[in-house]
């Protein structure tokens, strides 16, 4: 698992007009919390909380937030809010 603010791989991206996109394959209720590692372009978050009122969600933007070195508050979900795949958009950021 990555230490807050320090990768561990190079995490696969892609530019867009407001920052850079991500897609993610996330699997809620596992042991652990953190990126897991990578299948193609796709990252792959395994996360302690559970589907159920957007808290995997919220657990997701931490996790990324904490690989990163980004505020939460620049990561969004723009695609995929009830799927385990998504497409997270970090704005704001040119590369990672």
């Amino acid at each position: 698992m990555a230490a807050p603010g320090k990768l561990i791989m190079d995490i696969p991206f892609k530019k867009t007009r407001a920052g850079i996109r991500i897609e993610v394959k996330v699997e809620p209720r596992s042991s652990r919390k953190g990126i897991s590692g990578t299948m193609g372009d796709i990252l792959k978050v395994k996360l302690t909380a559970p589907p159920v009122g957007g808290a995997a969600n919220e657990q997701l933007i931490e996790v990324i937030a904490e690989a990163t070195g980004t505020k939460k508050s620049s990561i969004y979900i723009v695609r995929g809010l009830s799927s385990k795949r998504k497409i997270v958009e970090i704005r704001g950021v040119n590369a990672l």
